[in-house]
């Protein structure tokens, strides 16, 4: 058996925690793909070839267009089979969008274990001001409700959150002050789509169970 160092492992993985918001300047269409270009505040430059989580997707950075002190201008790519599972296609230009690099080896995990990949799209439902933080329920797929526990980790426009009330097709998240403040939940109104990706430990727990079941 082939061994497998821990930096390969855990390549192009992210936490959830998110960096800061991004904003897309411009749409570009090329055959069935869409190019996005971004501008994103962070503190360190990027490079091309560097994978980024845009809203929980994983897009890799195709060319950087500007690049200065506070900010870095990028663009990526989204192909066909990410537009369909996931709300991209609803970006254009002024769309806020969370981002965040790929972890470090030896960095602290601060959220969960995220792939930056979409298991599916679910809809804002109602968002309520309670003491200063905020409720938000989403409906998703009833298909996919056995991915989802109370108090479990849920990846919701990239962010990681926790599951305090979960239903066969609509589930509830708590947002702090903080979250509000500093992702795109703040621009998040009811009937919008957001991108969903369930904890990884559960769909291995899914798959395995299905096939002991069968």
């Amino acid at each position: 058996m082939c061994s497998v160092s821990l930096s390969y492992l855990i390549y192009h993985m992210f936490t959830g925690i998110i960096e800061g918001v991004a904003e897309v300047q411009a749409v570009a269409t090329e055959g069935t793909n869409r190019i996005f270009t971004i501008k994103a505040p962070f503190q360190e430059k990027i490079q091309v070839d560097q994978s980024i989580s845009h809203n929980g997707v994983c897009l890799t950075v195709t060319s950087l267009v500007e690049v200065n002190e506070q900010d870095v201008t990028y663009t990526v790519t989204a192909v066909q089979e990410t537009l369909q599972k996931t709300q991209l296609n609803s970006w254009d230009k002024g769309t806020l969008v969370n981002v965040e690099r790929s972890m470090q080896v030896g960095a602290r995990i601060d959220g969960h274990f995220v792939q930056g990949h979409v298991d599916t799209v679910g809809k804002v439902v109602k968002v309520e001001e309670v003491g200063g933080s905020w409720i938000y329920t989403f409906s998703f797929p009833k298909e996919n409700t056995n991915l989802l526990v109370n108090k479990g980790s849920i990846c919701i426009n990239g962010v990681s959150l926790t599951v305090i009330d979960a239903n066969p097709d609509t589930f509830t998240v708590t947002i702090i002050p903080y979250t509000y403040e500093h992702t795109n939940f703040k621009a998040l109104q009811p009937g919008m789509e957001i991108n969903l990706e369930f904890d990884i430990l559960g769909k291995y727990i899914d798959k395995l169970l299905a096939a002991r079941m069968s």
